[in-house]
């Protein structure tokens, strides 16, 4: 789970070395960011049904095996064409370790601790997609752009080796169901749940968008000092996410789902109005109280969906969690974007003062705390539903029955 979220955002650093490097354009090289996340996001879902078919633990080892191979392939790539098959590759990869991770949760750990696993598991989510651009830059920087997917390959070898010998094997199922069965999507709570992930990403990945931005051309940080900056996210991430899972397993995953949420749109709405003058910490109070508070809306939505659908389907509901945060990380990379660059004005970003900047920051903010609205309304909406549907539903007294 950390390799597949950190490599979603580690190379957006090193573009400029990428470009410099294959004497390419800025459009040529994103597509180095665009083809992982394109490649993830569209195998995420079929990933979780082949891991029933094939065997979860086969699957995975092979997957992870198959992203750290690519990984070493990108380190040595000779053109920029080679580097984007060898990403495309760590994409196919990354959508098993994703799916799977997440379906291995109830072969490998009791339902009184779920929550705390998904917390774990949330946690390294939120440290790979936050760290990726200070880690990557500062590898880049100092070793050169090889070095970022060259990381990966201890850290994949040490994941091959402790899965392979405590993973526990799971049969294959490929006569008991289809490869994909969508029955699990026309339930109000779980539609919600996946809508909800995909508009909390895009928040999220909005924060890596901007962030840079307003800290080096508003708050006019130097590079070391932005690095550091950036580095609280994954700081925060480190430390929330299994006492959010604590917190999950004691008071219900809905109670936490809903809390993250408000928090997640406290936190945006403070950052839509908050002046240059609160300053960089006043920024990162801001940004860490929101890492916080996604730490708990992902373990606890994850725990939810995962623990509220029949077992059958649980392979699926995480290749589509899966498949909504990557849409959600797409949509904050590029329309998120291009609000802040609306609301920078037309001089653009590269050459726009720094009060234009911290404007267009602060109008991005307020269409996120506008999304997390959303994303509220339609949690509370599913479960105000399905306490309809019970309370309606008829009961069968014994003596009907007899």
């Amino acid at each position: 789970m950390l390799m597949a979220s950190l490599d979603t955002s580690i190379a957006n650093a090193a573009l400029p070395g990428l470009a410099r490097a294959f004497d390419a354009s800025f459009q040529s090289v994103r597509w180095v960011v665009l083809v992982y996340l394109l490649t993830l996001t569209a195998f995420t879902a079929l990933a979780g049904r082949l891991g029933d078919r094939l065997g979860r633990r086969r699957l995975l080892l092979t997957a992870t095996a198959a992203f750290t191979l690519s990984s070493f392939a990108c380190s040595l790539a000779p053109t920029l064409p080679a580097l984007l098959v060898a990403r495309a590759v760590q994409g196919l990869g990354a959508a098993a370790m994703t799916a799977l991770s997440l379906a291995f949760i109830h072969d490998i750990v009791p339902a009184s601790a779920t929550g705390r696993a998904m917390g774990l598991l949330g946690t390294m989510s939120a440290i790979g997609t936050t760290l990726g651009p200070s880690l990557g830059g500062m590898l880049a920087a100092r070793f050169g752009w090889e070095t970022i997917f060259l990381i990966n390959v201890p850290i994949g070898l040490a994941a091959m080796l402790i899965g392979f010998r405590h993973l526990p094997a799971h049969p294959s199922a490929a006569d008991q169901q289809p490869l994909f069965d969508s029955g699990m999507l026309r339930a109000r709570p779980v539609t919600a749940g996946l809508a909800a992930n995909a508009l909390v990403s895009t928040v999220m990945m909005t924060t890596l968008v901007v962030g840079p931005f307003h800290l080096s051309r508003s708050l006019e940080l130097s590079d070391g000092a932005m690095g550091l900056a950036l580095s609280i996210g994954p700081l925060v991430a480190a430390l929330t996410g299994i006492p959010a899972g604590r917190l999950i397993d004691r008071y219900g995953a809905e109670r936490m789902t809903i809390t993250g949420l408000i928090g997640l749109a406290t936190t945006a709405s403070i950052l839509g109005v908050l002046p240059v003058g609160a300053g960089t910490s006043g920024y990162l109070v801001a940004v860490g109280g929101m890492t916080a508070a996604y730490a708990v809306f992902q373990a606890a939505n994850n725990t939810h969906l995962m623990t509220s659908i029949d077992s059958r389907a649980r392979v699926v509901a995480a290749g589509m969690l899966g498949l909504t945060r990557n849409l959600g990380l797409i949509a904050g990379a590029s329309a998120m974007g291009a609000v802040f660059a609306w609301g920078v004005g037309p001089t653009g970003v590269v050459d726009a003062p720094p009060d234009a900047v911290a404007a267009g920051v602060r109008i991005t903010f307020r269409i996120a705390a506008l999304l997390i609205g959303v994303a509220i309304a339609a949690v509370m909406s599913s479960r105000a539903v399905l306490r309809t549907t019970l309370n309606h539903s008829p009961v069968v007294t014994h003596s009907e029955g007899r």
